[in-house]
């Protein structure tokens, strides 16, 4: 392992482990408390158990995008670990944009 790639490994290890983790407390204890009020401002109570499934989805995805950077990149000494990343992005932005339309009208309502 390379310098950078053990920064990598420190910072993303624990980043990612926080999104799953965070990811998990909405999906399966709907801890809708965990995002920011204006998320879900709009959000009805029967639409609770959906909205907080689909974000805590994209979550998961994006701290499993997060959470392999380091240790990729400093086996394979290349960006591909980035890659993975901004997939996870597009992904969770995805997931995250169908919640926010779907049960709260739009992203800042």
């Amino acid at each position: 392992m390379y310098a950078a790639g053990i920064i990598e490994t420190i910072i993303t290890l624990p980043t990612g482990t926080a999104l799953i983790i965070v990811g998990l407390l909405l999906w399966k204890k709907q801890k809708i408390q965990l995002i920011h009020d204006y998320h879900y401002k709009n959000v009805r109570q029967q639409d609770i158990k959906a909205y907080t499934r689909l974000w805590g989805i994209a979550l998961i995805i994006f701290g499993g995008c997060i959470w392999p950077i380091g240790i990729i990149d400093s086996i394979f000494r290349s960006g591909i670990g980035w890659v993975l990343f901004a997939i996870g992005i597009v992904v969770c932005f995805i997931i995250g944009n169908k919640a926010q339309k779907t049960y709260n009208g739009s992203w800042f309502s």
